[in-house]
């Protein structure tokens, strides 16, 4: 044997484990810092420049659906010659969401088409969905026994602020009130009625523009103008007979409102 061999076998069993410690160079002209050098630093890009913004969205939202629709709603307002032309025109509107969230029917009015006094509600319960109009379950039957008893049956008409069933009775938001706002509107010029009763506070505060309370504003006169501003009367608000039905003691304040709406209905008209 060599007098090198033995040095060969340890010079080969080093190599081969500096190999699999993954050593590759043996000498450097300088230190490697292996540290340092595992670190990656992304390379700049040359003269790249930034990506231009996106274009601005068009506007988009209920809000710019709820003016479209108004638009629509006013349009086919002004051409319904008549009350029952309103009605259709109403039943074939399409641009209140409340439409196609489960409601049966579109429910418009009853009551005399000349009345002196027209009722504004919030908006049809399911009753009301079932029949095609307004005010005709428990609390509607408690509407027409108050108005019975002030002398009023045959001298009013019964509308709402929306014509189609919130999903679960739900308020209508003011959203869907404007929507059926302009049909509102166009029956009140179509029946001409001399004053308005507004039942509850989802009425009361469309119509009014107002936002107290309804305890604080019930029994109070004031002036109800429209939209375009070409219609002006007097308006009342007062409790509705639902919340009459859940709070009976509450009657005598209802009550008294109609009896103050009922005095000033009585009076000659001036110049009458």
């Amino acid at each position: 044997m060599s007098p090198a061999a033995p040095f060969d076998r340890v010079a080969e069993s080093l190599l081969a484990f500096w190999a699999e410690a993954g050593i590759d160079s043996m000498l450097l002209d300088e230190p490697l810092d292996r540290i340092e050098a595992g670190k990656f630093v992304a390379p700049r890009p040359a003269d790249r420049k930034p990506a231009p913004p996106p274009p601005p969205a068009a506007p988009r939202g209920p809000g710019a659906d709820v003016a479209s629709a108004v638009l629509e709603a006013r349009r086919l307002a002004a051409q319904a010659p008549d009350l029952e032309a309103l009605k259709a025109a109403i039943a074939g509107f399409d641009g209140c969401p409340l439409k196609f969230e489960g409601a049966r029917q579109a429910v418009f009015a009853r009551g005399a088409p000349d009345a002196p006094l027209m009722v504004i509600g919030e908006g049809p319960g399911a009753e009301e969905d079932a029949r095609g109009e307004p005010f005709v379950g428990r609390a509607g039957q408690l509407l027409d026994r108050m108005l019975a008893a002030a002398g009023l049956t045959d001298r009013v008409f019964i509308t709402n602020t929306v014509f189609w069933r919130p999903p679960g009775n739900r308020t209508p938001s003011p959203q869907e009130q404007a929507t059926c706002q302009p049909f509102l509107e166009r029956a009140i010029e179509l029946v001409s009625p001399r004053m308005l009763l507004l039942v509850g506070a989802p009425s009361t505060k469309s119509m009014l523009k107002r936002s107290e309370g309804i305890l604080s504003l019930r029994g109070r006169w004031f002036e109800w103008r429209s939209e375009a501003g070409n219609l002006e009367l007097p308006a009342m608000p007062t409790l509705h007979p639902a919340f009459l039905l859940r709070q009976p003691g509450a009657k005598k304040k209802a009550w008294s409102d109609l009896l103050t709406l009922t005095e000033r209905l009585d009076r000659p008209e001036r110049g009458a």
